[in-house]
């Protein structure tokens, strides 16, 4: 695709938002660490937000119609490390996808966007 093209479309549109989400998941619910965050969650809901969420901060024509970012991850006792982890499990689920390394950086930089809103700290707080 040319330089043109969004990273949604680079990604594979919506399918590949979605095989991004599914592959993310799997990953971050077989951690330890975090799954308990998770238990109770209705996950078909939380991904569909998710894949709303990763198309709309990836340029595709998809708006996000869920709870503030902020709002949503309120008194779940999310702390820096959690958000870490979390982030690392995006960053090996990226690097899984065989984009180009420009674009895995845009990826992550337009996701790390919505950090501190999950924390509700600034990105040097514990």
């Amino acid at each position: 695709m040319g330089e043109q093209s969004s990273l949604f479309e680079r990604i594979g549109g919506e399918q590949g938002v979605s095989a991004l989400v599914d592959a993310f998941y799997g990953r971050v619910l077989a951690d330890s660490g975090l799954a308990p965050f998770f238990r109770g969650v209705g996950m078909e809901k939380l991904r569909s937000m998710q894949n709303q969420l990763f198309s709309a901060a990836l340029g595709g024509p998809v708006r996000y119609t869920g709870r503030p970012i902020s709002y949503a991850h309120d008194g779940l006792g999310i702390k820096p490390r959690h958000l870490q982890m979390f982030l690392e499990h995006f960053f090996e689920t990226v690097s899984d996808l065989g984009l180009s390394k420009h674009d895995e950086i845009e990826i992550i930089d337009r996701i790390n966007l919505y950090a501190d809103h999950v924390t509700q700290t600034t990105s040097s707080s514990e």
